[in-house]
């Protein structure tokens, strides 16, 4: 039972950086937008978050730090997706090439700024994890729950969870929601009917960056104990996981766990004997993440329903 507690605890580690930064992308492409930047996105706020620890945390330590943290790599994301905003909004420029075009900048960047103010040009930002939680009061004593999400836990997973419920309440139970989704599907008929699709949008990229940015910090603090400029794919895998989540909260949920366990699979395997006993290269598990993505895309993607204006300029003139 301690190895299955552990595997799903590591599953939480992973799945909830995917959840939260799939997302990210939902508000983005349910607007209209397509943001392959995610992974950029991620960069910057991951970055920004944890440089923040680095530099506090002589003055500072655990959930308190963490949660200022949080809001500066929610801020970093926030200010980097204006970026794309503007390059996709009022430029009509290509969705993808813009999104592109800011993966490749992102970590570039980072080492540059990092390798800059870092006392010996390091570009690594590394820092003392002191936010693990080894029990929650009362909730940690529940059985097999308890074990899975409130022991041995980091406040991100609640914030994760938090945010998937906010985010299923806004999409669908507000009048904000409606006018986004309808922004996606028809922005003509939206625009007729007084709604700013400009608006919309600008607002529906940047919380896009924001929980994208969110991701990034999310996704180092459990993992690591330095910064290295990467997120080894993950605003990508998210990407996957928006797409076979249906653009939709909940159904999110489910393939960010599946994504989160496949994950874990390649990071942990050699702490399972059954599959260090099968003898197979390491290399195959570390592979076992992209490999499900595809096939998993193979056959979902037939079925994928994407908002029907996505990856589409608005242009208010055209009927």
């Amino acid at each position: 039972m301690d190895m299955l507690y552990l595997l799903l605890r590591q599953t939480m580690f992973f799945s909830i950086p995917l959840l939260i930064v799939a997302l990210g992308g939902m508000f983005s492409e349910r607007s209209g937008i397509t943001n392959i930047a995610l992974e950029g996105i991620m960069v910057m706020g991951g970055f920004a978050g944890i440089y923040f620890i680095n530099q506090m945390q002589s003055d500072m330590s655990g959930q308190w730090l963490l949660i200022l943290a949080v809001i500066i790599a929610i801020a970093g994301g926030a200010i980097f997706s204006v970026l794309h905003a503007y390059a996709s909004i009022n430029l009509k420029a290509d969705q993808v090439i813009s999104g592109t075009a800011l993966n490749m900048f992102a970590p570039a960047f980072v080492i540059y700024i990092a390798r800059m103010i870092q006392p010996s040009g390091i570009a690594n930002v590394s820092f003392k994890n002191t936010f693990l939680i080894s029990k929650v009061p009362v909730l940690g004593d529940i059985p097999v729950i308890g074990d899975i999400f409130f022991n041995n836990t980091y406040i991100t997973t609640f914030i994760g969870f938090l945010i998937l419920i906010v985010s299923s309440i806004v999409l669908y139970r507000t009048r904000f929601g409606m006018r986004l989704r309808a922004c996606g599907e028809h922005p003509q008929a939206a625009d007729s009917v007084g709604i700013n699709v400009y608006k919309m949008r600008y607002i529906a990229v940047i919380i896009s960056g924001a929980l994208a940015g969110l991701g990034g910090l999310v996704l180092t603090i459990p993992i690591s104990t330095e910064f290295k400029g990467a997120v080894n794919g993950y605003g990508f895998l998210a990407l996957a996981v928006l797409i076979f989540g249906q653009w939709k909260p909940m159904r999110i949920l489910l393939a960010s766990l599946f994504f989160g366990f496949m994950q874990t699979i390649s990071a942990a395997y050699s702490a399972i004997p059954f599959l260090l006993n099968l003898n197979i290269p390491s290399e195959f598990f570390k592979m076992t993440p992209y490999i499900a993505t595809l096939i998993v895309l193979a056959f979902s993607s037939k079925s994928s329903k994407a908002p029907k204006a996505v990856g589409q300029p608005y242009d208010q003139g055209a009927r």
